[in-house]
């Protein structure tokens, strides 16, 4: 793939499932990369030395990307260690927990609203202030927020149809400088729905699907790795799905 070969890449969450997919795929054509992680140190740990293995180049950064400090601190470690900084994939975020209108305070909401929404402000933020000309963000949204998600998930969901806001709009105020596209995956095989999901609701999921599968998280990063490329230079603004033809946009 053009466009990766030393460009110096911060992926927020890349200490599991999809965010680590999309580090070590993105290490696997050349780029340089940066992960942060919360609650997942030993598989961010696992992230750096796979890509070290492979003859890439990753460093860990422990950050809680809802606060402001901690995702300017992730940036600056970045650009400390590699030099410059070209992309940002914001993958952390979650669902917390399936709550119903009735059953959720304000402060659940908010929290939901933080680790999705805010998280990507925060890293936005901070990482447009250093990133090179030609940079890409991609975001991840969800199919939750196109369709409004399964039981529970109205707080997740929100957020998610927020996401993809955020991303039409950074796009249009920081082109042409940078790009800002956003991924919006469904049933994909994480440790998210093994948490959130029922195992009868994902067999139902992926049979009505016409690939009739659940997708996986290399999958997503395949998508990814090409957005963040220079192979999409002339695509901003978008949201892309990445479920199996579940839904379709």
């Amino acid at each position: 793939m053009n466009g990766l070969k030393d460009k110096v890449i911060l992926v927020t969450g890349g200490g599991r499932d999809i965010g680590k997919a999309c580090a070590e795929r993105l290490a696997s054509e050349g780029a340089r990369v940066a992960i942060t992680y919360f609650g997942s140190a030993a598989g961010a740990e696992d992230c750096v030395k796979a890509i070290a293995a492979s003859g890439g180049k990753a460093i860990a950064i422990k950050a809680d990307m809802t606060v402001a400090t901690d995702a300017q601190a992730a940036v600056d470690k970045a650009v400390g260690e590699f030099g410059r900084l070209d992309g940002l994939v914001h993958v952390a975020g979650g669902l917390l927990a399936r709550k119903t209108l009735q059953d959720m305070d304000e402060a659940f909401f908010r929290q939901v609203i933080d680790v999705n929404l805010t998280s990507l402000f925060n890293a936005s933020k901070a990482a447009v202030l250093v990133m090179a000309d030609g940079g890409s963000i991609v975001t991840f949204a969800s199919q939750a927020g196109r369709d409004g998600g399964g039981p529970g998930a109205l707080a997740y969901a929100t957020s998610k149809g927020a996401v993809m806001t955020f991303t039409r709009g950074l796009a249009k105020e920081l082109g042409p400088r940078i790009r800002v596209n956003s991924v919006c995956p469904g049933m994909i095989s994480t440790t998210f729905h093994d948490t959130f999901t029922k195992a009868e609701v994902r067999e139902r999921v992926a049979a009505a699907t016409p690939v009739k599968r659940e997708g996986k998280s290399e999958e997503v990063a395949n998508l990814v790795a090409f957005l963040v490329s220079d192979e999409a230079s002339f695509i901003t603004g978008a949201c892309y799905d990445v479920n199996g033809g579940t839904l379709f946009s």
